[in-house]
């Protein structure tokens, strides 16, 4: 066994049952399989903010006052809604301009549902010439955002953020290999490490995010019964 492979496998130890979770992110069933809420949810995470404390009970407000409401029932619901009853949820305007500019584009391609137009798009978007697509190019979406979009619309992949690199840097130091720290070398140098290591990219990636500890307590075990529901 690698030293890689053996310092992989003693994280992915301490997050068993992820898979189910990464599994329903692939299928586009996170949320309850609403598409405006996955959009919202990356718009709001693209700013960098805590996610289990800052983004998902936004997300719930949002569900709450607008699509449990009726008021917004589709992506093209959400491309049209007024800004300033928006912001009474989520303040920040570039979010509200990612989740716009998203469901605009989405709703164009929406014959086989929204869910096949979102999953349609995110099997056919180039990594390489990701800024050039029509999501790639709204502004305030980085690549980070592009990335969570595809991995929502069910291509394993990962997110080149700061925990993600942070951690798998870590663990590549920790088998003498060298740290990787350009973006899109990054997601390829996570691709070839999962193979490697028979796991899939996204179960890295999200084993980077729910290793870390918040107090005493690491976010896996703080937040499980929040993983259910998203």
């Amino acid at each position: 066994m690698s030293l890689l492979k053996r310092a992989i496998d003693s994280y992915m130890l301490k997050v068993s049952g992820l898979d189910v979770f990464c599994d329903r992110c692939l299928r586009t069933e996170r949320w309850g399989g609403s598409v405006v809420l996955m959009v919202v949810d990356a718009a709001f995470d693209s700013i960098g903010l805590n996610y289990f404390t800052a983004v998902v009970p936004k997300v719930e407000e949002f569900n709450k006052k607008f699509v449990e409401s009726g008021r917004i029932s589709g992506l093209k619901d959400l491309a049209e809604a007024d800004m300033d009853e928006l912001r009474e949820v989520w303040k920040n305007n570039r979010s509200w301009l990612v989740a716009k500019g998203v469901a605009s584009y989405l709703s164009t391609s929406t014959r086989g549902g929204e869910k096949s137009a979102f999953r349609a798009w995110a099997s056919s978007a180039s990594l390489e010439k990701w800024r050039d697509g029509p999501i790639g190019s709204i502004k305030g979406v980085g690549l980070v955002t592009f990335q969570y979009l595809r991995m929502m619309g069910g291509v394993d992949t990962v997110m080149p953020d700061k925990i993600v690199k942070k951690v798998i840097n870590e663990i590549l130091e920790s088998a003498d290999e060298e740290p990787v720290n350009d973006d899109m070398e990054f997601i390829r140098k996570v691709e070839e490490i999962a193979l490697t290591c028979g796991y899939r990219p996204i179960e890295l990636c999200w084993m980077t995010w729910l290793v870390q500890p918040e107090g005493k307590t690491m976010r896996m075990e703080k937040y499980s019964a929040l993983l259910s529901k998203i």
